[in-house]
């Protein structure tokens, strides 16, 4: 019997994993302060799912996914788990400065099996990655997303980051200082919501 996680269908095993990994979320969220309380209601479709529609956009020859300002873990830690069953070839690698952070998503990827390599420290001052997909969720506006997107990606990786309402403005103010491919993409999960889909960064 598949499971649904929005759109894409996993194995029981995989919905555990993740039930598994919401479950870790509520205990550590009080000590830490993750996500904010008001999410919590909503854990399952605000973040689990929210995230797994980012991994549906995976391009088929990705090996390497590197999630940005990770914090809980959305998208990466999510991608990381669907991975395991649904992209095996496909490693994910996740930065975040918080060290308290750090330790939650290490306990996930090893409860989980997700298998993520967690990298702490400040995003610019990690060697460059040179990622097939790279992502960030609810992290900075998109210039700097940008900034931090074409130093981790490889030359024909992609960008992958979530925007809400304001999302427009922030695509004109971009281009002041950026040239890039642009692919906007329809949440799934939130009303005004959208994926930006990005390649072919370079200065303007």
């Amino acid at each position: 019997m598949d499971y649904k996680i929005g759109k894409l269908s996993v194995s029981r095993e995989t919905f555990e994993r993740l039930e598994l990994y919401a479950d870790l979320l509520k205990k550590w969220n009080p000590k830490i302060n993750i996500v904010s309380k008001t999410s919590l209601d909503d854990l399952w479709g605000r973040h689990i799912v929210d995230s797994a529609q980012m991994f549906s956009l995976l391009p088929p020859s990705a090996r390497l996914w590197v999630d940005m300002g990770s914090g809980g873990g959305f998208p990466g830690l999510v991608v990381a788990v669907l991975a395991r069953e649904l992209a095996p070839e496909l490693r994910v690698t996740l930065i975040e400065s918080d060290q308290r952070k750090c330790a939650f998503l290490r306990t996930v990827s090893r409860e989980t099996e997700g298998v993520a390599k967690v990298l702490t420290g400040r995003i610019e001052e990690i060697e460059p990655l040179n990622a097939d997909v790279v992502s960030a969720r609810a992290l900075a506006d998109l210039s700097k997303l940008l900034e931090f997107g074409a130093y981790h990606r490889a030359e024909a990786g992609i960008c992958l980051f979530p925007k809400g309402l304001t999302w427009e403005k922030e695509v004109q103010a971009a281009r002041d200082s950026w040239r890039f491919s642009l692919e906007v993409i329809t949440s799934e999960t939130q009303e005004n919501a959208v994926i930006l889909k990005i390649n072919e960064i370079d200065n303007a």
